[in-house]
């Protein structure tokens, strides 16, 4: 018979999906007094993958990821999609845009394992974990490197995210390792 155990801590992310209308550094800010440090940032990149969010973020639409310092439980992960849901609205307020949302914040985290995001949509792959959240591993580790699944979305199928989260396990596994 298995015994239950402690998970190790994770490597929390939020990517941030952003009209081109709003300053990055309000969100930066925002993450790190509600979040907590960041400790890294992908490259600025295009979000071209769909038009899903055109009509409420508008088009010519960014991505980027950040990471954060501390690691955290795994099972925190619905406090934060929470917690980004809020900073989402708060963003639409501070901000002068000619679209109703002007950013999406979708926290996730790395295991040496797996990949994992938080969602508020209920679908067959994915777990519900509590107060209205549902995770989904995203991508597996497999063969030293990310690999999608078959629900995984078209733009963390990309080469480009993929490489990015392979550097940031590779932090993550370091980290761990001197904790």
């Amino acid at each position: 018979m298995g015994k239950p155990a402690e998970p190790n801590p994770v490597k929390l992310f939020v990517g941030l999906i952003y009209n081109p209308s709003v300053d990055v550094r309000l969100v930066v800010d925002l993450l790190e007094k509600n979040v907590g440090e960041i400790d890294g940032s992908s490259p600025t990149v295009s979000f071209d993958y769909t038009d899903y969010y055109r009509e409420e973020m508008g088009g010519g639409l960014n991505r980027k990821f950040f990471s954060f310092a501390a690691l955290e439980d795994p099972g925190d992960i619905p406090a934060r999609k929470s917690l980004t849901n809020e900073l989402e609205s708060k963003v639409a307020e501070l901000v002068s845009t000619p679209v109703p949302r002007p950013v999406n914040l979708d926290p996730g985290y790395v295991g040496l394992s797996k990949l994992v995001l938080a969602t508020t949509k209920n679908y067959s792959h994915r777990i519900y974990i509590r107060d209205g959240i549902y995770a989904e591993v995203t991508l597996q580790y497999k063969g030293n490197e990310f690999v999608p699944l078959p629900w995984t979305y078209p733009d963390y199928r990309s080469a480009e995210y993929r490489d990015y989260f392979n550097r940031l396990r590779e932090s993550y596994k370091e980290q761990l390792e001197n904790t």
